[in-house]
């Protein structure tokens, strides 16, 4: 009985001696994907039949920290050039299927699985690897995505939290739309980092565009204005609508303490300019 080792390298070695003939049988597999071979390679630097190759051998050799490794950087890779997980499973699928069509021609010539034993350690050693190869690619595509998708809500709500100096010491903050936990966050960050760099003395917050706005939001919020009273900074805010009053009363919550309320904008404005 041959060694699942002898019948690896056999498999390679056929591979290998067939290149043309395996590539032309791979991308007649990937209907969708062949067209774009030349696309892929030229948006994203990414050579699918170099990589088809290196992801059989690694399966073939049970490399286990390479075939990881090269699920997490092909995972990396497609993401960021918003290549679909469409093509790529049907492009590893393809290589799956050309593999075994492969595999079958060489135990027919060579009758490289001597026993059904052969052909089921052969099977599950090919079929468990690809898919350990699928699962790494998913998952490194997925974190990626979340995170680049994170970083551009990030400075989207930083742009949505613009300071607006009206005098030397004074500053608006209109706000506009719901504030989640995320964006409350953003506005903690972005107020008092602004009070101390440009040495804000008085901060408007206008909050009459404000559409919604929870109760452990409020509570965080509340903890922003002791922040920015902290800093010597003085809060005042205006253009609190009803709905939100009461549910800020109902909560128990009170901005005495830490900023002073006035009924507008304008005539806030009109004050301290």
């Amino acid at each position: 009985m041959k060694t699942i080792y002898n019948l690896s390298q056999e498999i390679k070695d056929f591979i290998e001696e067939n290149d043309q003939e395996f590539e032309d049988s791979l991308l007649a597999e990937a209907v969708n994907v062949s067209s774009k071979v030349s696309d892929i390679l030229e948006k994203g630097n990414i050579d699918l039949l170099r990589n088809a190759r290196r992801l059989i051998f690694y399966v073939m050799d049970q490399k286990e920290e390479e075939l990881k490794s090269f699920a997490e950087i092909e995972g990396i890779a497609w993401a960021e050039h918003a290549l679909t997980l469409e093509l790529k499973l049907e492009w590893v699928q393809a290589i799956r299927r050309t593999l075994w069509q492969f595999v079958s021609v060489l135990d027919e010539t060579k009758f490289i699985t001597q026993d059904r034993n052969d052909f089921y350690e052969l099977e599950k050693k090919i079929n468990d690897k690809i898919d350990e190869f699928l699962n790494g690619f998913f998952i490194s595509y997925s974190k990626y995505k979340d995170a680049m998708f994170l970083k551009q809500r990030e400075i989207v709500e930083h742009l949505s939290v613009p300071i607006i100096p009206v005098s030397e010491h004074v500053s608006v903050l209109p706000l506009i739309g719901s504030i989640d936990s995320f964006r409350i966050e953003i506005i903690e960050e972005k107020v008092l980092n602004d009070i101390g760099d440009s040495r804000i003395q008085t901060l408007v917050i206008d909050l009459s565009g404000i559409a919604m706005m929870e109760k452990d939001v409020i509570d965080h919020f509340e903890k922003i204005l002791a922040g920015v009273s902290m800093m010597g900074c003085k809060a005042i805010l205006t253009g609190l609508r009803p709905d939100l009053v009461r549910k800020m009363v109902h909560a128990g919550i009170r901005f005495e303490k830490n900023a002073e309320t006035k009924g507008t904008l304008q005539e806030t404005l009109k004050k301290y300019l």
